[in-house]
C-alpha cells in the first residue's frame, strides 16, 4: 500500500469515528431523589435531543425510576446512582415516578421547541 493509500484510509477512519461520536453525544442532565423526592422535579428539554440522565439516590432506601411514557424502568439502589438514555424526543409531556414511593417521587420531562431557562429547581420560563 502507498502513502496516498494510507493517508485516504486513515482520514475515512476519522471522519467515521468523530460522526458516530457526534450522534452518540447527549446532553447530561442530574436528578437528585432525596426524602423521595426528585429534584428537579421538571425537565425542560428541546425536541429531538438525546439526553443521558443520572439519577443520583441520596436516600437509605433504593428507589425504581418508572415512566410508562418513556419506557424506562431503572432501579436505583440507596446512596448510588444509574444512567439512563432517553430521546430524541418529539414535543410533548413525559411522566416519570419512582415506583416504591409513587405519592412524592413524581416528576415530568417537558420536550418543547423553544429554548428554556431554568429559574429554580421546579419553576421555568420558556424563551420563544
Amino acid at each position: 500500500m502507498n502513502n496516498k493509500r494510507i493517508y485516504q484510509i486513515s482520514v475515512a477512519l476519522l471522519c467515521s469515528y468523530f460522526s458516530i461520536t457526534a450522534a452518540f453525544a447527549a446532553t447530561v442532565i442530574t436528578i437528585d431523589l432525596r426524602n423521595n423526592i426528585f429534584e428537579p422535579s421538571i425537565i425542560t428539554i428541546s425536541e429531538n435531543t438525546k439526553i443521558k440522565l443520572i439519577i443520583v439516590n441520596h436516600g437509605a432506601s433504593p428507589e425504581e425510576f418508572d415512566s410508562f411514557d418513556l419506557n424506562r424502568e431503572k432501579v436505583i439502589f440507596a446512596n448510588s446512582s444509574a444512567i439512563l438514555f432517553i430521546g430524541p424526543l418529539p414535543k410533548g409531556t413525559y411522566h416519570f415516578f419512582g415506583e416504591y414511593h409513587p405519592e412524592t417521587a413524581i416528576g415530568k420531562v417537558i420536550v418543547t421547541n423553544c429554548e428554556t431557562m431554568r429559574i429554580e429547581s421546579s419553576e421555568e420560563i420558556a424563551k420563544c
